[in-house]
């Protein structure tokens, strides 16, 4: 694929200085761009000076406003008023995706009443059940199977490996990264009676007597709904619910080797990445931030807006707004004093040691 840096710069909105008619072929770190040849050449991502120290005389780029073109040597260049945002423009015009050849592959099962949507792209081995409905201009990769049921909206791009069980409902525009398994059965069981863990809930950790228990399964008949416009990173599992869905809202990103709990309600537009994990029957309000590794507890609430920092446990309910870190969770600034006072025990602990050993010479002289 190749566009002129003119059609570039109108496609992501930015100005554009000197060769308009230069074609760009992909892009790439400023070390690697070489200057630009009769055919075009790589476009350099320099968006800040650190990174435009590496640039070529000759060659193209995308810089930061305020840089000077003329400094490195360029033959033209487009403006980033906002570079990530550039970024994502750039990248999805580049981004070719995974080889799924149009139509279906012969060797893909597809059962008589699913109904496939127009133009969609079904790769090898893909298995599709009885019932399942897929939007137009789905592309399904190799070795995904579609249980019964299953309702996929248009323009879907489900990665290969993926499984998505029976009765799971998605919006347009999904996106599932290899290996993710949407729609398996929730952990849950109970036994015949209060179980230890029930028992330590109610009495904060005493324990009267310890027996023996049997776990009986308490199966998932609900499903999983997930919006317009949702990301399924690679290995991550949503369980479907126990009685009603398992819901992830429009526009919601999640990383990869994220645990998503049986009756979890996410909003919309939440970022939930990677190794988290949110337990059973929790709701996350809107534009909810999960960093990395942070652990949501069962049946709990967090409000809309709320960022929670690497690894932060949250126990209780987190109210609209509020940046969290920590174990337990705890307000950002709160944990940071946290920290520092951490940080100084070695020093408070040998001075009260040498205020002991004085108190005690000056007790002895009496």
């Amino acid at each position: 694929m190749a566009v002129t840096m003119a059609e570039l710069a109108q496609a992501l909105d930015a100005r554009l200085w000197g060769d308009g008619s230069i074609r760009v072929t992909g892009a790439a770190e400023p070390a690697s761009v070489a200057p630009v040849g009769p055919e075009g050449g790589l476009l350099a991502m320099a968006m800040s000076p650190k990174y435009a120290d590496h640039l070529q005389p000759g060659s193209i780029a995308i810089l930061a406003e305020g840089m000077a073109p003329e400094a490195y040597g360029l033959v033209a260049a487009i403006f980033a008023p906002r570079p990530r945002l550039v970024m994502a423009g750039l990248t999805r015009a580049f981004d070719q995706g995974p080889d799924i050849a149009p139509g279906i592959h012969p060797t893909a099962v597809i059962d008589a009443t699913a109904r496939i949507g127009e133009s969609a792209a079904i790769g090898p081995f893909v298995v599709i059940g009885a019932g399942v409905t897929l939007g137009e201009g789905a592309r399904i990769g190799a070795h995904v199977s579609i249980d019964r049921n299953a309702r996929i909206g248009a323009l879907a791009l489900i990665h290969p490996g993926v499984r998505i069980g029976h009765d799971v409902i998605a919006g347009d525009r999904l996106i599932v990264q290899p290996g993710a398994v949407i729609g398996g059965d929730g952990f849950s069981f109970v036994t015949p009676e209060e179980s230890g863990i029930e028992e330590i809930r109610r009495t904060l950790g005493s324990r009267a007597q310890v027996k023996a228990q049997h776990w009986t399964r308490i199966h998932s008949i609900g499903a999983v709904e997930l919006g317009d416009d949702v990301e399924i990173g690679a290995n991550t599992t949503i369980d479907r619910g126990t009685i009603r869905a398992t819901r992830i809202g429009s526009g919601t990103k999640i990383d990869n080797l994220v645990q998503v709990a049986h009756n979890v309600v996410v909003g919309q537009d939440c970022l939930i990445c990677s190794q988290v994990g949110i337990a059973g029957s929790s709701r996350l309000g809107d534009r909810v931030v999960l960093a990395g590794q942070v652990g949501v507890n069962d049946n709990i609430t967090i409000g809309d807006d709320v960022i929670a920092g690497g690894s932060t446990k949250i126990f209780t309910r987190v109210p609209a707004g509020r940046v969290i870190l920590g174990n337990p969770a705890v307000k950002m600034e709160t944990q940071l004093e946290i920290q520092k006072a951490v940080r100084r025990l070695p020093r408070v602990a040998e001075q009260l040691s040498k205020l002991q050993e004085t108190v005690t010479r000056l007790l002895e002289k009496g």
